[in-house]
Formats: C-alpha cells, sequence, structure tokens
C-alpha cells in the first residue's frame, strides 16, 4: 500500500522532512505553508482531458471539453459510450482526428483489459508509467501527473516538466537548466516526497515569491 499525498498527515511529514533534508527549498514552504490539492477521481476522464489539452492552451482545452462533454449530457463517457461515437460528432466537438484515434486507443485498452485502472493504485510507479506510455497519446509527463493528481503517489519527479525545470534553475541558481546529475542530488534529498518538493516548486514559480 502507498502512502497518498491527499492525507493531511502524510504532506505534513513531507513538509518536516523536506525542511530538514533541503534548507532552500525549506525556505519556500515556510513562505507557502501547507498546501491542499484536489483529487482526479475519475481516472479515464482525468487521461481524457490530458489528451485534449495537448499542444493547444488552456482556454482551448477548456472550450474544446466543455463541447466534448456535451456529447455526454455535461459529463465525461464511460469507454465504451466514447467508442460508440460518431468520428462525425467528435470531430464536431473540436477534436483533432489524431485525438480522436488516442482516445480511442486507451478506450480499447481499457475494454480489453491491457489497461486496468482500476489496479493502478496498488502498481509501482514505473509499471503505471510503461502502461500508460504504451498507449498513443499518453507519454512519460502525462503519466507522471496521473501518478500525482490521480492516484496521490508521494515521491513522483517530473524531470521533463518546464515548471520544474525553472523553478530548480531559479530556486538553486544555476546558470542552466538543471542536468541529470541535479536532479539525482535533489531526488536523493527529496525521497521519498518528490511529488511535494514538484508542487512546491509549481506554486512558488507561479505566485511571485521571492
Amino acid at each position: 500500500m502507498f502512502d497518498s499525498v491527499f492525507k493531511k498527515d502524510v504532506w505534513l511529514n513531507g513538509m518536516k522532512h523536506l525542511r530538514r533534508r533541503d534548507k532552500r527549498l525549506g525556505r519556500i514552504i515556510d513562505r507557502i505553508g501547507y498546501i491542499k490539492i484536489t483529487r482526479h477521481k475519475d481516472y479515464f476522464g482525468t487521461l481524457v482531458e490530458s489528451i485534449i489539452s495537448q499542444q493547444i492552451s488552456g482556454a482551448a482545452a477548456d472550450s474544446i471539453t466543455k463541447r466534448f462533454k456535451t456529447l455526454y449530457n455535461g459529463k465525461m463517457p464511460t469507454p465504451d459510450d466514447y467508442i460508440e461515437t460518431s468520428r462525425r460528432k467528435l470531430s464536431g466537438s473540436g477534436l483533432s482526428p489524431q485525438k480522436i484515434s488516442y482516445i480511442k486507443d486507451l478506450s480499447q485498452r481499457i475494454n480489453d483489459g491491457r489497461v486496468e485502472l482500476k489496479k493502478f493504485y496498488r502498481l509501482p510507479n514505473e509499471t503505471v508509467i510503461k502502461e500508460l506510455d504504451e498507449v498513443r497519446g499518453i507519454g512519460r509527463w502525462t503519466a507522471e501527473m496521473f501518478l500525482m493528481f490521480s492516484l496521490g503517489r508521494t515521491n513522483v519527479l517530473p524531470r521533463d516538466d518546464l515548471g520544474i525545470r525553472k523553478g530548480i534553475q531559479r530556486i538553486y541558481r544555476l546558470r542552466n537548466a538543471p542536468d541529470k546529475k541535479k536532479f539525482d542530488e535533489l531526488e536523493a534529498l527529496w525521497h521519498p516526497f518528490s511529488t511535494i518538493a514538484s508542487i512546491y516548486i509549481w506554486r512558488y514559480g507561479s505566485g511571485g515569491i521571492q
């Protein structure tokens, strides 16, 4: 069984650990304080929204998602519902042909058992990433976001995320973006609470905290 960042006691323990191990990050944690994050409980819907939002602005993604949901009475569909929807209707919601095929691949994999979302809660991080990475249109970054915000895993560090890279560069006053050696160093410092560290770095970057 895995600890969950959605549990307040786990988050508070993570804050203490990070303050003790990393003084620079600790100062940021002290300024921001406790963060309560929202759990994405609809696993299929979360992945569908991730696919929809790829390579478009947040406003465009919100608009397409809203029109997409109108096909299903304002809700996210089940995999069966999606498969039964015509391409014409899906295109009419604003989905590109490529994204229509990505969501169909995900739906089919769930239906035939190649992807078992309900079992992900008890699988190791890398196993979840591997299974999701095999779905067309889902890469490592999307799988890491799923681990963090749907499964609540405590020890995920999305190394390819631009906000994380820029935040680390700023916090640790690096001349260049962090390399593998720096990420390895920080991951060792933050273990087993890299998720919590990452969320503070995102909040630091978005909040203008000095």
